[in-house]
């Protein structure tokens, strides 16, 4: 049954591809931090384990809030890896244990969901006639600017 929520059909079709792509891109940060949280070696190891675990928890509630708008437009979320990786716009950086590293690769990628949330805002709005996932989207910036500061306070 189609979702009859006051957005023509090719608007909504548009939303969900937009949406499908950062749903890629947060698939992508969410198995490098965990990653990450796996592979980190270093004198505070435990305080980097937790911090890592609690930013992917995070994401993985943002993915499934992601996947969840897109059904709630009527359509279906992207779900498999080949897929993720096809539309993603976050690149696979080689293996690190290094904190430096791992921290400025995850700042770069929390930095890139930002702006790219932010170029398709208005449109989502203003064109497409959604202010609702608008509305949601602009969470998701706040969200992944939060944690692109914690970031940065451990980077010098």
């Amino acid at each position: 049954m189609k979702a009859n929520i006051g957005i023509p059909e090719k608007n909504k079709q548009t939303i969900a591809t937009v949406l499908n792509t950062l749903l890629a891109d947060e698939h992508i940060l969410y198995a490098k931090t965990r990653n990450y949280h796996w592979n980190y070696e270093g004198d505070n190891f435990m305080e980097m384990h937790k911090l890592y675990e609690g930013q992917y928890d995070q994401l993985a509630e943002i993915i499934d809030e992601v996947a969840e708008r897109i059904r709630m437009l009527g359509h279906y979320p992207e779900g498999r890896l080949k897929d993720f990786l096809r539309i993603t716009r976050l690149q696979e950086q080689d293996y690190t244990t290094d904190q430096t590293e791992q921290l400025r690769n995850l700042l770069a990628d929390h930095e890139s969901i930002i702006i790219e949330i932010r170029k398709v805002i208005s449109k989502i709005n203003d064109t497409w006639k959604d202010a609702g996932t608008a509305d949601f989207v602009t969470g998701l910036i706040e969200q992944h600017e939060k944690t692109a500061w914690m970031i940065r306070s451990y980077l010098k």
